[in-house]
């Protein structure tokens, strides 16, 4: 019988083995990943569910319920590409969450695939390429 203590232990290593995971392998798991908390404290890296969405903290700072990650984009950062096997419609990234070099999106009827790491460019523009 796993008891609540049990319990707790075992998702302190979850969490633990997951802050080393890079940003593809963690969107195969992201159940691995904390809720995002308004009562937490948070570094510079950790990542957290909010919503169905993956974010990043990019400011170290104690959590206040009006700094959601997705209102607050001076300290969160959305990962982008939140499943590898499905192909997103682009969006305009900031500059706290580029696309990575092979991330691929649609835009205006065309798969493109980010040549570039920290790609913040329009496909079309720069640092794309059309793939099939």
């Amino acid at each position: 019988m796993i008891t609540r203590r049990h319990a707790r232990k075992i998702r302190w290593a979850m969490e633990l083995a997951a802050a080393s995971l890079g940003d593809s392998d963690a969107l195969e798991a992201p159940e691995m990943f904390p809720v995002w908390r308004d009562d937490a404290t948070y570094s510079v890296g950790d990542r957290v569910r909010h919503g169905d969405v993956l974010y990043r903290c990019l400011q170290a700072h104690d959590a206040q319920a009006q700094w959601t990650p997705d209102q607050a984009p001076s300290l969160w950062a959305k990962v982008l590409i939140p499943d590898p096997d499905v192909v997103p419609e682009w969006v305009q990234p900031d500059s706290t969450n580029p696309y990575k070099s092979g991330d691929r999106v649609t835009h205006n009827g065309q798969t493109w695939e980010s040549t570039v790491d920290n790609n913040v460019w329009e496909p079309g523009v720069y640092g794309w390429s059309v793939v099939g």
